[in-house]
């Protein structure tokens, strides 16, 4: 039986190592879903989610990126369900994560018409994606998806890939041996970048030379726990990490003092005022008001994104590299401090810190202190659990009182944002760990705008999970609290309740 562009645009995800993807279907992206079908039938090892709405859609291939470290799928129909996808792809955009939307359009013979539904797909997703291209020829599929798949793990970025729905049904032809051998380069180019060996001593005197060195870690440095560890012990340095590389050093480190800024620690800011050395590691930390002044420390940063260099601070050494590559090769260079008086005062510090963490954790509330009901769940998280956070006040209390133990794993959505994303993001990452326990974190103005919604797709699902513990923590207060928190801090004013006020 002969393939149709459809039934080959799955095949070779399958080949680019796709074995999961979240979609929701309409009659632009018909062709595709009935391929899905066969795949299903023909038990092909490619398994379509269906949630209940694109937006949970693609949170959910942001979050499969995002905890598993490979390229998250989503997929949808034209007009509105592709402009659903949005608020997903933005999330991929400034997280740097590497996702592929494959989206379906009307058929061509409508395109350039008023066509109900219809829009210009390629301009709606070009600012967002790396990648935007409508396949217009079976010819051109191959090398669309290849591409796709390349550049969104190239790049850390979202690339969407158009399938017209006459285009998804109409044979698939073999591209041109002229211009492209059909089976040959599917891969990922290694990302184990290192590099040269004078750049690393140039960072070894810089480190060496310093007296109070920082350490700013990201979620570039998931992988990189015992090289971060080491370094600090060689350096006497204290380790910051930004909230979305939360999980990257556990917590019992003694000179870890969790995160920087609004949802940071009073000795993470002290730490940043007084160091003289510091090494951004794997992160694009956006609060430069956070950050040293202008020339008071020396500044190393390790990335694999170059555009990420000295973006934040200007660094007298940039190093292009993975971060575990990079601090290994470095390692040897370090010298051992002798003086580790500035590292031991970061640990006093944080013992301080736990306790003033620990009081305003107890102070009484009416009905409940949202910050002891963290407390007392991070006392009981088993150390292989995942968890999951929204964009409001949760991310407060995830900050300050999720304690990261080594194995667990911890996310939320970052620059952007975005509220909601809790839910997917939890559900995606029980269907990629199903063994494991999630907690989904969320307040109860994201749980009314889609996470009830995903409690749909949990009833469905649930009963496959091998461990089937899925805790949805709402906090529930009525209000749409980080936004009241927000009008009287930048204006003054007393909370407008039409706004901000929840009902059941």
């Amino acid at each position: 039986m002969s393939r149709d562009v459809s039934d080959f645009l799955i095949d070779r995800m399958i080949e680019w190592g796709v074995y999961r993807m979240y979609g929701y279907p309409g009659d632009g992206i018909g062709g595709f879903f009935g391929a899905l079908e066969r795949a299903e039938r023909d038990k092909k090892p490619l398994r379509l989610i269906r949630p209940t709405h694109e937006e949970m859609a693609a949170l959910m291939a942001v979050a499969h990126a995002k905890f598993t470290g490979e390229v998250g799928v989503c997929c949808a129909t034209s007009g509105p369900g592709a402009i659903h996808l949005m608020n997903g792809l933005y999330d991929a955009n400034m997280d740097n994560q590497p996702v592929v939307a494959i989206v379906g359009q009307q058929a061509r013979v409508a395109l350039g018409s008023d066509f109900q539904q219809e829009n210009n797909l390629e301009r709606i997703f070009g600012d967002v994606a790396e990648y935007v291209k409508t396949i217009s020829d079976p010819m051109q599929a191959q090398l669309v998806i290849d591409r796709a798949f390349r550049m969104a793990r190239a790049s850390r970025k979202p690339c969407v890939v158009i399938v017209p729905n006459d285009i998804q049904k109409l044979p698939f032809k073999e591209p041109a041996v002229k211009h492209f051998v059909s089976r040959t380069g599917v891969g990922h180019a290694s990302t184990r970048i290192t590099p040269p060996a004078d750049e690393l001593k140039h960072a070894a005197e810089i480190l060496n030379s310093g007296k109070k060195v920082a350490m700013l870690v990201g979620q570039g440095a998931m992988d990189a726990t015992d090289e971060i560890i080491e370094v600090a012990k060689k350096t006497g340095a204290g380790i910051i990490t930004a909230l979305l590389g939360k999980a990257a050093v556990p917590a019992d480190v003694p000179f870890h003092t969790q995160h920087l800024g609004l949802l940071g620690s009073k000795p993470s800011y002290d730490m940043i005022q007084g160091c003289d050395t510091l090494l951004m590691v794997g992160t694009n930390y956006p609060y430069g008001e956070f950050l040293p002044k202008t020339g008071q420390a020396r500044g190393i940063q390790i990335d694999l994104l170059q555009r990420h260099m000295s973006l934040r601070y200007p660094m007298e050494l940039n190093l292009w590299g993975d971060s575990k590559t990079t601090l290994t090769a470095l390692l040897p260079y370090l010298k051992q401090k002798d003086d580790l008086s500035w590292q031991n005062k970061i640990v006093e510090d944080m013992k301080q810190w736990w306790e003033i963490n620990e009081r305003e954790a107890m102070l009484d509330a009416k009905p409940i202190n949202p910050r002891r009901a963290f407390y007392e769940m991070n006392k009981r998280l088993p150390s292989n659990s995942i968890i999951t956070a929204d964009a409001g006040s949760t991310a407060d209390w995830y900050g300050h009182h999720v304690l990261m133990k080594r194995g667990m794993m911890g996310n939320l959505s970052g620059r952007l944002a975005t509220m909601l994303a809790a839910m997917p993001y939890a559900i995606a990452a029980k269907f990629a760990f199903p063994e494991r326990p999630v907690i989904c974190t969320i307040g109860d103005g994201a749980m009314q705008m889609l996470g009830m919604n995903g409690l749909i797709s949990v009833k469905r699902y649930w009963q496959e999970w091998k461990n089937p513990t899925f805790i949805v923590f709402v906090l529930h207060n009525n209000d749409l609290a980080q936004v009241s928190w927000e009008m009287r801090i930048e204006d003054g004013n007393p909370r407008y309740d039409t706004s901000q006020k929840l009902r059941p």
